[in-house]
């Protein structure tokens, strides 16, 4: 049985090809277009690109899809156009369409190791609904308490991200990480403004006001500022601290406590809220998937319909490594386009002695690898990365290639076996999905990474997650002493991960890049 998986058509479109309950492929539909879309018909709410790739990965066709699970909400327009459209693509395949809230759900519950749990899905709005928390048991998720928007914490995370200065629905990491640099004065003012309930209150926001986050006047007054004044940098981070502390403490009260917590939405793309119900003392278990987001949606939806046929399925599991990969010659070809010069190991102990020779250099190194990540997230396949030991490693990661804020810091890739060593940790760390805390005795060598007082963004690679970089993790703990090296992700300038060997090779070139690695080539500036 092959079902084929939609989920963000709205934004975060994606599509996920589940077979027999085997997860084959996931991609979005921004990493594979970059930005271009069909428009002025039904087919452009399809993510044309995505659902050829993932049908591709997956050695399958449309006529051998057994059922298109879409998720809402679905584009502007009648319902019934688009499903018109999915009928003439999937002739033989049954059209199942699935709440919004119900597929963040299954996405998480169906990839944890979890019989039973509670799951909390938060994002700022979905079919007008902004949260759930479900009853999970086997294969029926049962709708607990609702949460309907305007009384949403993705809506005032939104509306703070604005109010700082940056852009609601693309910055709120931003906010995040700024959080960590801040004091605890605004947590009052928050908790005023957000009951434990989730309900917002109405005396701190403006209808009228369009701009800046649509605070009131009593808002700014209790912030100690004029009446739509400019958030002052020396007062930045503690308002970013107390909206995050007042998040944490809020979406705790709507999970409780209990045994097993599954987590989605966009909300839990925040590393630091994933902690701190890891850390609360309220859940034994908390899972949450890497792609927490609208494009885990389409995962969530095609796991939803599986389940629901065979309830004794075993999980889908949280591999994210779905996406497309190239071979060599595939690789060569676009470098000889590009009339590159290049390098070719011919063994796998070749490459990666080359790639911690450069690293130890001092180099930074794009790293690109087998299939493609799902989610916002490099797990090492698409990253960028450079070694601790190089005390001008993040300032040269932020200034001369990502280009962005100096408080952005960047994830410490380690092996999972070795982790104990350097970090306290969670699970959900395989998937960059928390953060974790240095050990005192590293806290120098892991200083330029450390948010806060000792958080630090921490990537577990597990072998049998990542086998290759798992192993150029210990090829460099035995070049230098040290099997960690920073990894962000491989993209530059807010563009979606690289795909291709060309995004590869257009992000290398447009950027401070000293060598980029695809497959066995080896390309130097």
């Amino acid at each position: 049985m092959i079902i084929l998986g939609l989920g963000g058509l709205l934004d975060g479109a994606a599509s996920a090809v589940l077979k027999d309950g085997q997860l084959l492929a996931a991609v979005e539909e921004s990493k594979i277009s970059r930005g271009l879309r069909l428009g002025g018909h039904p087919q452009a709410a399809i993510p044309q690109s995505a659902v050829d790739e993932t049908l591709r990965l997956a050695r399958t066709t449309r006529e051998k899809v057994s059922c298109v699970a879409l998720v809402r909400p679905l584009a502007q327009g009648p319902e019934a156009r688009v499903h018109l459209a999915l009928r003439d693509q999937f002739p033989n395949a049954e059209i199942t369409v699935l709440d919004h809230h119900l597929a963040h759900a299954s996405s998480a519950f169906f990839a944890s190791p979890f019989a039973e749990a509670t799951i909390l899905t938060l994002d700022r709005t979905g079919d007008s609904r902004c949260g759930v928390r479900w009853k999970a048991k086997g294969n029926q998720l049962q709708a607990e308490r609702e949460w309907y928007y305007p009384d949403s914490l993705g809506r005032l995370y939104g509306a703070v991200t604005e109010l700082l200065g940056f852009h609601a629905r693309a910055d709120e990491h931003k906010v995040q990480w700024l959080s960590t640099f801040g004091d605890d004065r605004f947590v009052p003012l928050f908790r005023e403004t957000v009951s434990n309930t989730g309900r917002l209150s109405p005396a701190y926001f403006d209808a009228n006001r369009t701009t800046a986050g649509g605070f009131s006047a009593k808002f700014y007054e209790r912030l100690k500022l004029h009446d739509g004044a400019r958030i002052p940098e020396s007062m930045a981070a503690s308002v970013a601290f107390g909206l995050q502390r007042t998040v944490e403490e809020t979406a705790l009260a709507m999970a409780g406590h209990g045994e097993n917590l599954c987590l989605a939405g966009g909300l839990f793309y925040n590393a630091l809220l994933v902690d701190f119900l890891e850390r609360c003392g309220k859940w034994k278990n908390v899972f949450v998937p890497g792609a927490a987001g609208n494009a885990g949606t389409a995962i969530g939806a095609a796991a939803y319909v599986w389940r629901q046929q065979h309830p004794d399925g075993d999980p889908i599991g949280a591999d994210l490594l779905l996406g497309p990969s190239y071979g060599a010659e595939e690789i060569k070809q676009v470098l000889e386009n590009c009339k590159l010069r290049f390098k070719y190991s011919r063994s796998t102990d070749d490459l990666l002695s080359t790639a911690v020779h450069m690293l130890g250099e001092r180099k930074i190194v794009a790293w690109m690898q087998g299939r493609m990540e799902f989610g916002p997230r490099a797990l090492g396949n698409r990253s960028i990365l450079a070694s601790p030991l190089d005390p001008y490693s993040t300032e040269n990661l932020n200034v001369f290639i990502k280009h962005r804020e100096p408080f952005r810091k960047f994830a410490a890739s380690v092996p999972q076996e070795l982790a104990a060593e350097y970090f306290d940790a969670g699970p959900n760390a395989r998937q960059l999905a928390s953060v974790g805390r240095v050990k005192p005795a590293h806290r120098k060598t892991f200083n330029s990474a450390i948010l806060g007082e000792d958080i630090v963004r921490v990537h577990v690679v597990a072998e049998a997650d990542n086998p290759l970089y798992h192993r150029l993790l210990h090829e460099a703990g035995r070049a230098t002493g040290l099997p960690v090296l920073y990894n962000t992700s491989f993209n530059l300038f807010g563009d979606p991960l690289v795909s291709t060997p060309r995004d590869a090779v257009r992000s290398f070139c447009s950027s401070g890049i000293d060598a980029l690695f695809v497959g066995n080539f080896l390309v130097e500036k």
